[in-house]
């Protein structure tokens, strides 16, 4: 499939972003400005503007918008506060549905909030995360699976978002990823995709998008010693691990191969990278069933969106030049 035909079909087909869908909050500050506080002496942070995209599966669904797909829907948990407010907001303005989505008075809307230097355009001061620190209550987790077990039908990739590292404030958590296993066996014409930073190894019977790092340490969880054992323990449909600049290892039943990048030598910024593969790999995944085509599509995308600073993402305009580019 070439780019302008994998770009006039996504226009087709509909995806579904499952999990961790949180807030970006993207603050610019004037240094000129900061003033002590008459009340404690401390030297303000003052923020001028601020920007607002949604993050963590957030970026996975700005990515399939910028790309073209026909119909976007997001399902997770929000805060019924004003930072879940800016999330909706987000969503609407990108054209990405937020009908599904959760809103739960006792929970936090997980925000990521980003300091940048007016003067730099760096961002050089900590961030500042609002997190839940609460397990996800039993009543909003029978919710959510309900809507999932409701929503797959209609969709045809599904893509499940799990960012969480600390066991706290889990949206996919393991009754989530029980379902997600029985789903994929009972929709074995869907693409269920899992992107993981610490549970890969609990995954079952989808596709299984770690990056290099999160494969080993998957494997080392499981006592294996390679990527075909990570595959039949998930019982994966197929294992793709990013390798960065480098590109991505394919396994499937088989066997295993190397496709290379086309990432250039040096990025601007490989934040969002993983997420814009996952999106750009996935519809292809499903628009072709090779995960062969899957990593080569994620890798156009990749290796666009460093290029662009902050979470930037690929559209199948982009994706159409750098094929015809050759480079």
């Amino acid at each position: 499939m070439t780019a302008r035909q994998y770009a006039e079909a996504v226009r087709t087909r509909s995806a579904l972003v499952v999990g961790d869908v949180c807030l970006d909050r993207w603050c610019r500050y004037a240094p000129s400005a900061s003033e002590p506080s008459r009340e404690t002496g401390i030297p303000r942070t003052a923020v001028v503007a601020t920007e607002t995209t949604p993050g963590a599966g957030g970026t996975i669904a700005n990515n399939l918008a910028a790309l073209g797909v026909g119909r976007i829907s997001v399902l997770g948990v929000a805060g019924d506060d004003g930072h879940g407010y800016e999330l909706f907001a987000a969503l609407e303005r990108r054209g990405i549905s937020a009908e599904l989505m959760l809103r739960e008075p006792e929970w936090t809307t997980f925000t990521y909030t980003k300091l940048i230097n007016e003067d730099t355009d760096v961002e050089d001061l900590p961030r500042i995360d609002f997190i839940p620190r609460r397990q996800l209550p039993e009543a909003v987790e029978a919710r959510f699976i309900a809507r999932l077990k409701e929503a797959v039908a209609g969709f045809d990739v599904v893509f499940i978002s799990d960012q969480a590292e600390t066991g706290q404030s889990e949206v996919v958590t393991a009754r989530v990823r029980e379902t997600v296993a029985e789903l994929a066996q009972r929709h074995p014409d869907r693409v269920f995709w899992a992107d993981s930073r610490q549970r890969a190894r609990e995954f079952r019977r989808v596709a299984l998008k770690p990056n290099e790092q999160e494969a080993a340490r998957a494997i080392r969880q499981i006592s294996g010693s390679s990527y075909s054992g990570l595959l039949k323990h998930t019982e994966a449909r197929c294992l793709i691990v990013t390798l960065g600049e480098r590109g991505a290892m394919v396994v499937d039943s088989s066997g295993e191969r190397f496709v290379e990048s086309r990432h250039p030598r040096k990025p601007v910024d490989v934040c969002g990278a993983g997420d814009s593969f996952s999106a750009a790999a996935a519809m292809a995944l499903a628009l072709t069933g090779s995960p062969d085509e899957a990593a080569r599509f994620g890798n156009l995308a990749a290796a666009i969106t460093v290029m662009k600073p902050g979470t930037g993402t690929a559209s199948g305009g982009e994706l159409i030049a750098l094929e015809a580019s050759g480079r």
